[in-house]
């Protein structure tokens, strides 16, 4: 047994250590896989990430494999690689799949529509602009999204913004400042999973290690736009009457909901698993659901009334695959609806298929040439920062993709961080920063097209408004460049 484990143990350096490649065979699958992703956005356009993009980076896979067979590297090599990638993300995999989980019963318990129809509360016309940033931020922390929160309240505020007299490029940055605040820290976002998964990092963690910058970044967004506020005429009033009208209609709105929340918040606090905390969050979700909204539930339910069997079925379809609940206001359709556990499986996918053509990568020695190159050129921490910056910047350009824009670089950069004696938050950290954020500065990114198209204002427009967006990476050169709160690895984490 022990000598199956040395064995493995010199498999496995033979496969970081492979000096065979040259930079450049190193970088041919990562040339040819952004080729082929940037081709295969313009073709899809959104819809690639529905599929094709996840095949793509088997396909960049397989061109890495093909430079490995004539490096002598060796087919079962390389797999074991990739099993030994897979298997890592198994920790993030089984959270995204809670997540779903957890926002199924946050929306049928009401959770998620009290936190919206209170956020709502707070507009006031003499601060717009910074109110809309906060109404955003809340509802994109509850929901995980920055596109349905573009679509569904920062259309309404547009409209508000527009009646006021406001510049429809203010409104629009104020929204996509505060929807991609939330879409950064909330543990429902999609990108908030992935980025740690890709670092070789946990959840939670990542998300206090985020806190660091983005709080210091949102302040002066919001400084930026009360100063903005009190700058310019307002004509009007904002009407949320109809919005919160048909949000009481819809849901039995009750400030005891935020309970199961503030309950979630608290063990997180006290460093309770992730997996047991968003359980938790999940069941009294549930729980809440049949006490505040048996209706909806029977309805869910298949059911006029409540009985213990619709009870059940109501909450686990809630758990498993997409809700929705009818609301007689349009703008509020697509934000009362979750897709459950079944709804990460698209993300899930795409970490598995990022997760083989990595593996390959570091099977191949091709990820240890790379980042040997880019620690030479980056000699100093803030150098490796600045470099991850640029990846994800670049990524975001030319494959038109936030997703690829941290996938990419994460597995790229991940040994040359830990190179370094950097935690992995450091890295997940700057991921997001400077590739969930500036997605939506790119007129032709899946994000900048998004929501451009859904806001009606053009990305020339909203970008210099869209402060928080354009700051971020700013933020995380700054903090890297000061050395401020670089977390450096344990001894405990080595491996």
């Amino acid at each position: 047994m022990e000598s199956k484990k040395k064995n493995k143990h010199r498999e496995n350096e033979n496969i970081v250590e492979n000096r065979e490649l040259s930079i450049w065979e190193a970088l041919l699958p990562v040339f040819v896989l952004v080729a082929m992703l940037a081709y295969n956005v313009f073709v899809f356009g959104d819809d690639a990430l529905s599929g094709s993009n996840q095949f793509i980076l088997l396909l960049g896979g397989a061109v890495a494999a093909i430079v490995g067979f004539f490096n002598k590297v060796s087919y079962k090599q390389m797999m074991a690689e990739v099993a030994e990638n897979v298997k890592s993300t198994t920790g993030a995999l089984l959270i995204l799949l809670m997540v779903g989980a957890l926002s199924g019963t946050w929306l049928i318990s009401g959770i998620i529509p009290s936190m919206i129809y209170y956020g709502l509360q707070i507009l006031n016309p003499t601060i717009f602009l910074a109110a809309s940033v906060i109404i955003c931020a809340i509802i994109s922390i509850a929901t995980g999204s920055s596109w349905t929160t573009s679509a569904t309240v920062g259309i309404a505020l547009i409209g508000i913004g527009d009646a006021l007299g406001i510049s429809l490029g203010m409104t629009a940055g104020a929204v996509l400042s505060g929807a991609y605040f939330g879409d950064k820290l909330s543990p429902l976002s999609d990108t908030t999973n992935l980025a740690p998964a890709m670092a070789g990092g946990e959840l939670f963690s990542h998300i206090k290690y985020m806190t660091i910058t983005t709080i210091p970044t949102i302040v002066v967004t919001l400084v930026v736009f009360i100063i903005l506020g009190f700058t310019i005429e307002t004509n009007g009033t904002a009407d949320t009457e109809a919005i919160l009208a048909s949000i009481e209609k819809s849901f039995n709105i009750s400030g005891w909901l935020f309970l199961v929340p503030l309950a979630v918040i608290f063990m997180i606090i006290k460093k309770a698993p992730p997996l047991l905390a968003l359980l938790i969050g999940t069941l009294l979700g549930g729980v809440f659901a049949l006490i505040f909204q048996p209706g909806i539930v029977a309805t869910i339910g298949g059911s006029e009334s409540l009985d213990f069997e619709s009870g059940y079925k109501g909450i686990l379809t809630a758990i498993t695959v997409k809700t929705a609940i009818a609301s007689d206001n349009a703008t509020l359709s697509d934000l009362f609806s979750a897709k459950g556990m079944a709804g990460m499986l698209g993300t899930i996918w795409l970490i598995v298929c990022a997760m083989v053509f990595g593996g390959i990568m570091d099977g191949i020695g091709a990820l240890s040439r790379i980042t040997k190159s880019l620690l030479s050129m980056a000699k100093t921490t803030f150098g490796l920062f600045a470099s991850t910056v640029g990846s994800c910047l670049a990524l975001n350009i030319t494959a038109s993709d936030q997703y690829l824009a941290i996938v990419v670089p994460g597995k790229m950069f991940a040994k040359a961080y830990e190179d370094r004696g950097l935690a992995p938050e450091n890295l997940s950290r700057t991921l997001e920063d400077s590739g969930t954020v500036t997605s939506v500065l790119i007129p032709w990114n899946t994000c900048g097209a998004y929501h451009s198209g859904v806001l009606g204002v053009s990305v020339f427009e909203y970008m210099f408004y869209a402060i928080f967006n354009w700051l971020s990476p700013i933020m995380t050169l700054i903090f890297a460049g000061l050395g401020i709160k670089i977390k450096q690895l344990v001894s405990t984490d080595s491996k």
